[in-house]
């Protein structure tokens, strides 16, 4: 996919910036273990990657107004961290919705033992189709959201034991419209910390991807992702921010 997608014709003067982040390399990322909505933390790199994108930012000449983030501690250090080095005390949102994608009975497991537990067809499908989803965990796993105690008030039926990225999408599709356009729309500045299949599945809302595009998005961690949008927040381009500076 081309870092910078033009989709229509508005002028720059009336153009929000949001910005997107990926959290920072974590343990398990480290280890190349399916992490979804287990909650481990950032790695040192995890950490300097943090640093370094509040760096970009900062020499970018950005600012924000609200953050919204996950629950997920590698993606609330990440947001500490960034929001500390710029030196903002704003409002920092947490919400499931921003969870990454749950990797049901995948969760902890290296590729080689899933696919020697599961088979290869289990894991490469859920990988490579935008509505394959990994083998489910049981309701009575500790791995299952509803047995935590971090999502006790929250109905047992919304909770996933796996997820697709298409299932991904039908949970943050609401909050991105309800909780987050409000705000770009009110002419505020906006940083989203989050995952990379979440942040896939708003990039696809974004720039309007079909499920085979959006499936070879790439998203490094810790590389902040700006997006041009007007006030009907239709996305006009996108870039990394270390192309600016």
């Amino acid at each position: 996919m081309p870092e910078a997608i033009p989709l229509q014709k508005t002028s720059r003067q009336n153009m929000t910036k949001l910005v997107l982040l990926r959290h920072g390399q974590s343990i398990w990322n480290r280890d190349k273990k399916f992490t979804g909505w287990s909650d481990v933390a950032l790695s040192p790199k995890g950490e300097q990657e943090a640093e370094q994108a509040a760096y970009l930012l900062k020499r970018a000449g950005f600012t924000f107004d609200v953050c919204f983030t996950s629950v997920l501690q590698r993606a609330t250090s990440t947001s500490r961290i960034v929001l500390a080095a710029m030196h903002l005390d704003i409002p920092v949102l947490q919400t499931w919705h921003l969870n990454e994608r749950h990797y049901g009975a995948l969760e902890g497991m290296g590729r080689w033992p899933a696919i020697k537990q599961f088979g290869i067809w289990p894991i490469l499908g859920c990988q490579i189709k935008f509505d394959a989803a990994p083998p489910s965990l049981s309701k009575g796993d500790y791995r299952y959201p509803g047995n935590q105690s971090d999502y006790a008030s929250i109905d047992r039926n919304e909770l996933p034991t796996g997820e697709s990225l298409q299932q991904t999408l039908v949970r943050l599709k609401p909050y991105w419209q309800d909780m987050i356009q409000p705000e770009i729309r009110q002419g505020k500045h906006v940083l989203i910390v989050s995952h990379r299949n979440t942040l896939r599945a708003l990039m696809m809302l974004l720039d309007h991807l079909t499920p085979a595009q959006v499936m070879k998005l790439k998203l490094a961690t810790g590389r902040p992702m700006v997006y041009e949008l007007d006030q009907q927040c239709n996305a006009s381009r996108h870039y990394y921010v270390d192309k600016l500076v």
